[in-house]
């Protein structure tokens, strides 16, 4: 089998407390394959947007990455110096993010910004301001000469996404990671922006990690999927075998709570509580104080992700949830 594009494994990133160190990425191993969407889903807190930060070595203070290796290519970007790394954020590895008026610098023009990025990585590069311009058309975004000069305050929330996206890969990189990019975007908007990414990964052939709360996006997107839970992966599969057999409890509990129109309800199902903070992690599994089907055994010891179909990992005791729901 062909090597993946980015392999991560026993990621841990910790932040120091008055209580001591917690682990907001716990230990999380993911592959992402060369040409496809690895989608990352789980609710507010789970850790998702910390994990892509972590892979850009992006950790705000203070916070740290304690353990594992994220290998580009087999190339540990962990042991990276901060100059290399800068070349490979953007060069190699891109990020867009859900809210692009607080990434877009307010007083500059953003044919400027656009600019900027692709001097960082190309010094001495001639016709930026044509690439930039190519760029925005390469994005959908009408009259690009114009828009060049204009500013982030003069375009609308679609638009500065579009802006996001062209300037994420306005360097050709390998990777894009899209942290939650159609969020504050309308569901107009939100399907083209979504095709405009499977349009643009066809033609470069980069890999995408989406990370997302929102299932439906993931449907559209994913070839595999990885289901977070107060920071570790507790399913992960590919995106089919997640809608058509979930495996673990927090997968289902997840999928019930998205109305379907070909069945009647009358009412969503809810997971209950919420997600426990990094500091007060309950004992074993840590989905067991919210889980319908928790047993005793649950709370003994924090289960591994296992193999129950091929591709298909869940970390639960009582996998597979037939055997689960039938006692």
């Amino acid at each position: 089998m062909q090597a993946p594009l980015l392999a991560i494994d026993g990621l841990r990133t910790v932040f120091r407390t008055p209580s001591g160190e917690v682990a907001a990425v716990d230990g999380v191993s993911l592959a992402v394959p060369r040409g496809r969407t690895l989608g990352i889903v789980g609710e507010s807190g789970c850790g998702k947007s910390m994990l892509s930060l972590s892979v850009m070595r992006l950790v705000p203070r203070p916070g740290r990455i304690a353990a594992g290796s994220v290998k580009l290519e087999g190339r540990n970007l962990l042991t990276l110096s901060p100059a290399e790394m800068r070349d490979v954020r953007g060069g190699q590895v891109a990020m867009i993010f859900q809210e692009p008026m607080t990434s877009l610098n307010p007083v500059h023009a953003i044919g400027d910004q656009i600019i900027e990025a692709m001097q960082a990585h190309e010094p001495g590069a001639r016709d930026l301001r044509d690439r930039a311009i190519e760029a925005l058309r390469r994005v959908r975004i009408p009259a690009p000469e114009r828009r060049l000069d204009e500013y982030p305050h003069q375009l609308s929330g679609g638009m500065r996404q579009r802006v996001m996206i062209a300037m994420a890969l306005a360097c050709r990189p390998k990777l894009l990671i899209a942290d939650e990019p159609t969020t504050a975007l309308d569901v107009t908007v939100q399907a083209q922006i979504l095709d405009l990414l499977r349009e643009l990964q066809a033609e470069t052939g980069m890999s995408i990690i989406l990370i997302t709360h929102d299932l439906g996006v993931v449907a559209e997107m994913a070839d595999e999927v990885a289901v977070m839970y107060a920071g570790r992966v507790v399913e992960q599969a590919p995106a089919r075998a997640i809608f058509e057999d979930p495996q673990h409890p927090y997968t289902l509990g997840l999928l019930g709570s998205i109305p379907r129109l070909d069945e009647e309800r009358e009412k969503l199902l809810a997971i209950e509580g919420t997600v426990p903070p990094p500091f007060a992690l309950p004992p074993g599994c840590r989905f067991a104080p919210r889980c319908p089907f928790a047993v005793k055994a649950c709370e003994a010891a924090m289960p591994p992700l296992h193999e129950l179909a091929e591709g298909h990992y869940a970390a639960c005791i009582r996998a597979p949830v037939e055997q689960a729901v039938a006692a």
